[in-house]
């Protein structure tokens, strides 16, 4: 990965972005596809929509969510203790005892979530969201709501690390790394005059409410859509891969398989694979995939779809891990694909 792409993926690790808030991160995304997207357009939501060849007919849209789960301040109460809800899927039982940063109105100020110590009888065994409370050092309710409000945002106070074997682990790698995937295939392909326009979106409110792929699908029409986002590595312990399946860190993306999928764009990706000896792995979506691609596919009159997703260890927890070369195997399987479509592709599954 060239250094100043691994500089643009450390940035967006960097920068706040729950779901609901997105808007730093989507300045620092448009500040990077700016000097190679044939065109940039914004939406009343939040996404940010770039293109390349926008004026061609057949159009290709890569959508990665910029947008992390979080916490919101629901309550404070008389001694300056802060209670939250979720803002997504967020475990409460994993917050125990991590420093976070709420996103106040006078700019970010750290707390850390307080826990029952093990002298005194540990905490209870199911940790609901509202046992969590926050201890910014406030003596009272007046001092802290100088500060923080009721809907401000919190987030774990993490950053990003590296590990062996080029892994990669950080807060809300789910899913700032389709953020930047589909912003390197934009910037890989702008370049080669492919014969199809192709737009990549950072959406917003994946984590919360999935609307933001719905509305960008609806702007552009596409004519295929694919999500790139994450999903399950099973290779650490206590996963059960007759139950979960078998992806691994460092052996390809992931490409899923299920109704809402088109087999077309699937072998499409694969014929690129071959070509260019990419590896792939496969999980099954029979029902749907919790992704942008399930609202990309029913804007219109309907989209068919495809879903390349990064292995991804520790889903949803304060530090996940991915692997770089994944990363770089899913930007080189996207191009290859792009750069090998005719635009006379026929993705209707009867003829």
């Amino acid at each position: 990965m060239r250094p100043e792409s691994k500089h643009f993926l450390q940035q967006l690790i960097e920068t706040p972005s729950p779901s609901g808030d997105e808007v730093e991160l989507q300045k620092l995304w448009i500040q990077y596809v700016e000097p190679f997207a044939h065109k940039i357009e914004t939406d009343v939501v939040g996404n940010v929509i770039a293109s390349v060849n926008p004026d061609k007919p057949f159009k290709v849209m890569l959508a990665g969510h910029c947008d992390e789960i979080a916490y919101m301040v629901s309550y404070i109460d008389s001694n300056g203790y802060v209670y939250v809800t979720k803002a997504g899927g967020i475990n409460p039982k994993l917050a125990l005892g991590m420093t976070v940063k709420i996103l106040g109105k006078k700019g970010v100020i750290k707390g850390i979530v307080g826990v029952k110590p093990e002298h005194q009888g540990d905490p209870k065994d199911k940790v609901e969201v509202q046992d969590l409370f926050i201890d910014c050092g406030a003596r009272n309710k007046e001092e802290i709501e100088e500060y923080v409000s009721m809907g401000d945002y919190v987030i774990y106070d993490t950053n990003y690390e590296y590990l062996l074997n080029d892994v990669m682990v950080g807060r809300g790698l789910d899913n700032r790394t389709g953020a930047f995937i589909v912003a390197e295939v934009l910037r890989r392909v702008a370049d080669q005059n492919p014969n199809v326009a192709v737009y990549a979106v950072s959406t917003v409110n994946e984590e919360t409410n999935m609307g933001g792929a719905y509305f960008a699908a609806s702007h552009i029409n596409p004519t295929m859509g694919i999500a790139c986002d994450v999903s399950f590595a099973t290779d650490h312990p206590e996963m059960n891969p007759k139950e979960c399946g078998c992806v691994s860190l460092g052996k390809g993306p992931i490409l899923s398989k299920g109704a809402p999928i088109s087999k077309k764009i699937n072998e499409l990706l694969e014929k690129a694979a071959q070509v260019h000896n990419i590896p792939l792995q496969y999980e099954l979506t029979p029902r749907s995939t919790g992704t942008d691609a399930d609202r990309i596919r029913l804007t219109g009159k309907g989209v068919p779809v495809a879903l390349v997703s990064l292995p991804l260890r520790y889903m949803h927890a304060p530090c996940e891990a991915v692997n770089l070369q994944d990363i770089e195997n899913e930007i080189e399987l996207l191009v290859q694909m792009i750069l090998s479509m005719s635009a006379n592709e026929n993705l209707n599954p009867l003829q």
